[in-house]
């Protein structure tokens, strides 16, 4: 539904909802954690109306543990300033999970007077600007594929969920059916308060490991829009599994044993008539949009593998790449290209960890097409022509960010502002991650 105001927006809101009280102000940080402040719903009401809404600039930089690191002259030789964020149109919502009534609102410093050059939001609404005034209009669909846990740790590590009905560790994984009526109560509800959410979140999929599942979402044809379905959909997804007894979560690889979780975005571009570019002169610019891809993807690394723990899913051998490759209908390949007409001709990029922040993967990937389609460069032999056809990737932290740092196309297309903070947010969470020293350490050389 849309309203002609925020206003409007807000007061629908309450009639639909008079017991709640609260709504949760969110927004995604460089980590993909969301931050932000609880209002009662009366000053949101004020919020709407145009008082203003400020929170700190440097919320965004927020290391992986909620640590601030020294970022040039942020966080620590800046006076720490306000920055004005705004309401996103069409976010609020009920949230069901909550012991309390509660409502959630997407804010965003992007489309202020002075947006956050390194806010995730902002970069990609930069690329989809760029991109819109080009005649260039992106249709894209995420898949994100994640773990249900047992609610209780053992000595600190997850364990399997149990079947709600039998009380069996879900310990013998596989395709089947059967795995989704075990775990349909939590399934579930994640779809429904998906949809209550605004996402269209549909296809629910047993995927290979220990409690671990897919749900699928529709195409959307607004960039912002999918990847904030992207990111609210962690959020709930958490919230509905501890609900139902499970923890629930995004981690790329929570077992070396079992396979990792991806995030597969699916993206298409559309003219102003509505044309498919990627299929016109018999799919040339498909070829070319899979040549940017594969140019930049080892540039983008700390984006697709945000952590020391995404490293780990590379090299499986399920459907993990550990080299950029492409291919069509091959799950082998990080951009396979799904069998389709020319109208609905895609790429499907598969390389991101689970746990990646939906807004710098999608903007990653879209510049890399610009990028390609500009460039007009043929990609490399595809997989089905070539098995071992592929361009190496860093598949370290340190590594990753040294090649992304300087790399002059990269700058330009995501900022070099964003680039700078954000390897060096990278690069400081995984030398403080590294810091610690865990008992395998010991155990081989004490």
């Amino acid at each position: 539904m849309t309203f002609k105001s925020l206003s409007d927006e807000v007061r629908a809101f309450r009639a639909a909802h008079p017991d709640v009280r609260y709504v949760d102000l969110i927004c995604l940080d460089i980590p993909g954690h969301f931050y932000g402040k609880r209002y009662p719903i009366d000053m949101l009401e004020k919020v709407a109306a145009g008082s203003l809404l400020k929170l700190p600039q440097n919320c965004v930089l927020l290391g992986a543990q909620g640590g601030l690191h020294e970022i040039g002259d942020y966080c620590f030789n800046d006076g720490d300033p306000d920055a004005i964020r705004r309401l996103i149109p069409g976010t609020l919502r009920p949230v069901r999970w909550e012991q309390q009534p509660l409502g959630q609102m997407l804010i965003s410093s992007d489309g202020t007077d002075s947006p956050i050059e390194f806010e995730p939001r902002e970069v990609l609404a930069r690329v989809l600007a760029r991109l819109a005034a080009k005649g260039i209009r992106p249709v894209v669909a995420f898949e994100l594929e994640f773990y249900l846990f047992d609610r209780a740790l053992k000595d600190g590590l997850p364990q399997y969920p149990r079947d709600p009905l039998c009380g069996d560790e879900d310990d013998q994984p596989n395709l089947h059916i059967e795995r989704l009526s075990r775990f349909s109560p939590v399934l579930h509800e994640i779809v429904e308060v998906a949809n209550e959410q605004g996402i269209d979140a549909n296809v629910i999929t047993a995927e290979i490991g220990p409690g671990q599942f897919e749900i699928n979402f529709g195409h959307c044809e607004d960039g912002l829009q999918a990847a904030d379905w992207a990111a609210l959909f962690t959020r709930l997804t958490r919230g509905v599994a501890l609900k139902h007894g499970h923890r629930s979560s995004f981690m790329s690889k929570p077992y070396l044993d079992a396979p990792g979780s991806g995030m597969h975005v699916h993206v298409s571009l559309y003219d102003e008539q509505g044309n498919n570019l990627l299929a016109l002169d018999g799919g040339t610019p498909l070829r070319h949009a899979v040549a940017g891809c594969l140019d930049w993807l080892p540039h983008c690394m700390p984006i697709f593998a945000p952590h020391h723990n995404a490293y780990r899913r590379y090299g499986s051998r399920v459907n993990a790449a550990s080299r950029a490759s492409w291919g069509y209908e091959d799950r082998d390949a990080c951009v396979r290209i799904p069998d389709s007409d020319a109208r609905n001709l895609r790429i499907e990029h598969r390389l991101a960890g689970a746990d990646a922040n939906p807004y710098l993967v999608l903007a990653a990937i879209l510049g890399a097409m610009e990028h390609g389609l500009e460039q007009r460069a043929e990609p490399i032999a595809p997989l089905s022509e070539n098995r071992q056809s592929g361009i190496d990737f860093p598949m370290d932290m340190l590594a990753a960010v040294a090649q992304m740092r300087h790399h002059p196309e990269v700058n330009a297309g995501l900022g070099e502002e964003f680039v700078m903070v954000y390897c060096e947010n990278k690069r400081q969470d995984h030398l403080a991650f590294m810091e610690h020293i865990n008992a395998r350490e010991y155990r081989w050389f004490l």
